[in-house]
């Protein structure tokens, strides 16, 4: 009779936890409500995109494998015309960074409203740059990312951009990493943009969609305590000279966001789930949306009212100081981005690491984690200990097959 109790008692709390996860899941992974929200605006022309008719009306894109980690930001595995990406959708518009705050929901607000009917492609390409300076702030070549932005929003490609692909491009722009992508669409590690719709956008595949770990059924993952899951995460890494290479396209992106050709971008977001990699051990980054234009993030931080440093953070890793005799937060980033890199690579590529290079590389990366922005020429220091570590890991692949 007690074996049958505790029997039945196990049944029950299983079948509880299955319950309270599937419905967890369901509002993570809403894609069908992002697509009827896409296809009923293009079905009555206010937005349009090369993505829209495969979406709406051939259904030749559609959604795999949810990826969602926040029900406003759906993200999927999917197919489109037989080829494999990414598909991203916002269930909420994102106008201003949110540091904690939730925003409208998206049934609420007027989607797709600007630019207006009557607006001349002149007057667009005014809007596309004053929203670029504020972002970005007062770059000389911000004309020339204008008539970047106007190519990518011809999605026909018939040399001129219709209202409903405008309408599509101010809903994306108000997007870091869609503008992101569209900076630095000839840069390796950043994933190639396919198409879009309306405000949802279609991008490179990545065969590995996190730095290391194994993928596992959501059912399985609730019986698996989480400093378990970690030690497992670490045993299912490629080879460590594999895992150099992947560190060396990590540290070759931050000198892509680092003083770019628009400004700097910084990473607030620095986890092994926004990276992956692909068939040919390349870093490539899966989720970009945490990595935002330091002007903007300096101007919408620097006014917050803070009790202590944990209220000037945005992301999980852009922090900056409470100033405790104006109780607001300063604007200066505490720590750049290469430190927040090496302190996601240490135990990565420490693990496994040869013998010979083990010292100088830990060495090398305690030094990198320790760099701070205040720091007196921190951009030499940068420069310095990026180039270094390179090149460390550089000569002891160089010879092998995984280079």
């Amino acid at each position: 009779m007690k074996y049958l109790f505790f029997s039945w008692l196990a049944v029950f709390v299983g079948s509880w936890i299955i319950y309270v996860q599937y419905s967890t899941y369901t509002e993570l992974c809403r894609g069908k409500d992002c697509k009827k929200i896409i296809c009923d605006k293009y079905k009555t022309g206010v937005i349009d995109g090369p993505a829209c008719n495969s979406l709406c009306v051939t259904e030749t894109l559609y959604f795999g494998k949810c990826l969602s980690t926040k029900p406003n930001n759906q993200m999927y595995l999917g197919i489109w015309d037989n080829l494999p990406g990414v598909v991203k959708c916002q269930m909420e518009q994102a106008l201003h960074l949110d540091f904690g705050t939730e925003l409208e929901p998206r049934k609420e607000i007027v989607l797709f409203d600007k630019p207006t009917r009557g607006t001349t492609v002149q007057k667009f390409k005014e809007m596309v740059y004053s929203l670029f300076k504020a972002k970005l702030g007062d770059q000389g070549n911000l004309s020339e990312l204008v008539n970047l932005i106007l190519t990518v929003a011809d999605g026909d490609k018939d040399g001129q951009v219709s209202l409903g692909e405008a309408k599509s491009a101010w809903a994306l722009l108000q997007l870091n990493e869609f503008l992101l992508m569209v900076i630095l669409q000839d840069k390796e590690h950043t994933p190639k943009l396919m198409g879009f719709c309306g405000d949802l956008y279609v991008m490179e595949s990545v065969e590995y969609t996190s730095l290391y770990g194994v993928s596992l059924p959501w059912v399985i993952e609730l019986f698996i305590p989480s400093g378990f899951r970690r030690s497992m995460d670490q045993l299912f890494t490629p080879s460590w000279p594999r895992k150099a290479k992947i560190a060396i396209g990590l540290l070759e992106f931050v000198e892509d966001v680092f003083h770019g050709p628009y400004g700097n971008f910084l990473m607030c977001d620095t986890s092994a789930k926004n990276l992956g990699y692909n068939d040919k051990y390349d870093l490539k980054m899966v989720d970009m949306r945490k990595i935002v234009p330091e002007t903007n993030l300096k101007e919408l931080i620097k006014d917050r009212h803070c009790e202590s440093d944990l209220d000037c953070v945005y992301g999980t890793d852009c922090r900056t100081s409470c100033d405790q005799s104006t109780m607001k937060c300063t604007s200066e980033v505490i720590q750049p981005n290469l430190a927040k890199a090496c302190q996601l690579l240490k135990d990565y590529l420490l693990r496994g690491a040869p013998s010979e290079i083990r010292e100088e590389l830990e060495k090398q990366l305690y030094s990198c984690i320790a760099l701070k922005v205040t720091a007196n020429q921190m951009e030499m220091e940068h420069s310095l200990i990026l180039n270094n570590l390179k090149t460390l890991l550089w000569k002891k692949i160089s010879y092998t097959n995984d280079s």
